[in-house]
C-alpha cells in the first residue's frame, strides 16, 4: 500500500491531511474528487494507512503490524464498501456495511475508516441513510467517498464532509515520472501525457499499453493518407476505423491532439511545443498545406463527431461524414 512520499502531485490535499494527523483534527468524512485513475485511491489507503499506523506518524511507517495488514488489504479497522449492483450503491449496502457494523468499536485500531470507492453509484436512499451516520459519528468513525462526481450528493452530505478535489499532475513533472519511472522516451511520455490530461494512472496506463500504441499508429496511418483517399475508397477506410470502435473516444482524441500540434506549428513554426515530436515532418507538411479555416473544421467535426455517437447516430454515417470533412479541408 502507498505512503504519501510515494504519491505524484497534489501537495496540497496531502498536505490537508497529514495536517489534520498532526494536529489531531481528523474530520468525520471526507470526498476526494477526481477523475477515474487520478489516484483516489492512493491517497485514500495512505490516509487510513497513516491513521492506524502504530508509530503515530503523519506517513504510515510500513513495518508495524497495522501498515503490514493494511497493505495486504486485512487491516480489520479499514472496511472496503462492496456493492452487488455494478451500477448502483444501494440503501442496502450503506446500511449493513456502514451503519450498522460502525457502532460496534474498532477492533485493534484508533479510527474505523470506510472507504467507498464510486460513491457517485449511491443512490438518494444510499445518501440518505449515509447521511444518518454523518450527522451523528462516533468519535472513532472515518468515512472516505471517492467519486468522479461529487456535484451528485445530496447538498446535505456535502455540507458535512470536506471536499477535496484532486488537481491534475503538471505536465513536466508527469513526463519526468514516466521516463525514469516507466522507461518510455520523451516523444512517447509527451503523448501520455498530452492524451491522459494529468491523470496519473491513466498515463501509466498508456505507457504501458501495446494496445494504446495500436490504436495511435492506426490512427496517425490515417491522417498521413487521408488526401489520398479515393471516394470509392472511403467505405474501406470507414471498416478500418470500425475495428476500433469500442475505443473510438481515444482514436478520436489522439486524432485532436494531431491537429492541435498542426495548428501550433502553422501559428507558431516551432516544433517545441509539440506533442508528435517524432513526426515532426509530417506535422511541417500538413501545417504548409492547410489553411487556419481547414484545421478548425477538422477539429470542429471531430466535437461533432463525439456528439454524435453520444446520441446514438450511425456508427458508420458518422465516420464517413468525418472523414469526408478531414479529406476536403
Amino acid at each position: 500500500m502507498a505512503a504519501f512520499s510515494d504519491i505524484l502531485g497534489n501537495e496540497q490535499v496531502i498536505e490537508h491531511l497529514q495536517n489534520a494527523i498532526r494536529m489531531d483534527k481528523v474530520s468525520h468524512a471526507y470526498i476526494l474528487n477526481a477523475p477515474q485513475s487520478a489516484g483516489k485511491m492512493m491517497i485514500a489507503e495512505a490516509f487510513a494507512s497513516a491513521l492506524q499506523c502504530e508509530k503515530k506518524g503523519v506517513e504510515p511507517c510500513g513495518e508495524c503490524h497495522s501498515c503490514k495488514q493494511a497493505a495486504s488489504h486485512n487491516q480489520p479497522d479499514i472496511i472496503y464498501v462492496q456493492h452487488e449492483k455494478p451500477n448502483t450503491i444501494g440503501v442496502d449496502d450503506i446500511r449493513t456495511q456502514i451503519n450498522q457494523d460502525i457502532a460496534v468499536k474498532p477492533y485493534s485500531s484508533p479510527y474505523k475508516i470506510y472507504i467507498v470507492d464510486e460513491a457517485e453509484k449511491m443512490n438518494v436512499q444510499a445518501q440518505n441513510a449515509l447521511l444518518k451516520t454523518i450527522e451523528e459519528p462516533p468519535s472513532y468513525g472515518v468515512i472516505l467517498l471517492l467519486t468522479t462526481n461529487a456535484d451528485i450528493f445530496l447538498p446535505t452530505i456535502l455540507s458535512r464532509c470536506i471536499r477535496l478535489d484532486l488537481k491534475p499532475v503538471p505536465g513536466e513533472q508527469l513526463k519526468d515520472y514516466l521516463m525514469k519511472s516507466c522507461g518510455v522516451v520523451d516523444y512517447q511520455a509527451d503523448v501520455c501525457v498530452a492524451f491522459s490530461q494529468g491523470v496519473v494512472g491513466k498515463a501509466i496506463a498508456l505507457a504501458s499499453s501495446a494496445h494504446f500504441n495500436e490504436i495511435k499508429d492506426a490512427a496517425l496511418q490515417l491522417v498521413r493518407r487521408i488526401k489520398d483517399i479515393e471516394l470509392s475508397e472511403m467505405i474501406g477506410a470507414v471498416k478500418q476505423v470500425s475495428e476500433y470502435k469500442l475505443e473510438i473516444n481515444d482514436f478520436f482524441d489522439i486524432l485532436m491532439i494531431w491537429y492541435r500540434d498542426v495548428l501550433l506549428y502553422k501559428a507558431t513554426a516551432d516544433v517545441n511545443g509539440l506533442i508528435f515530436k517524432d513526426e515532426v515532418y509530417e506535422v511541417k507538411k500538413q501545417a504548409n498545406t492547410s489553411s487556419y479555416h481547414g484545421i478548425e473544421c477538422k477539429l470542429n467535426a471531430l466535437d461533432k463527431a463525439k456528439a454524435r455517437l453520444n446520441a446514438n447516430v450511425n456508427f458508420d454515417l458518422v465516420i464517413e461524414l468525418l472523414l469526408l470533412t478531414l479529406k476536403e479541408n
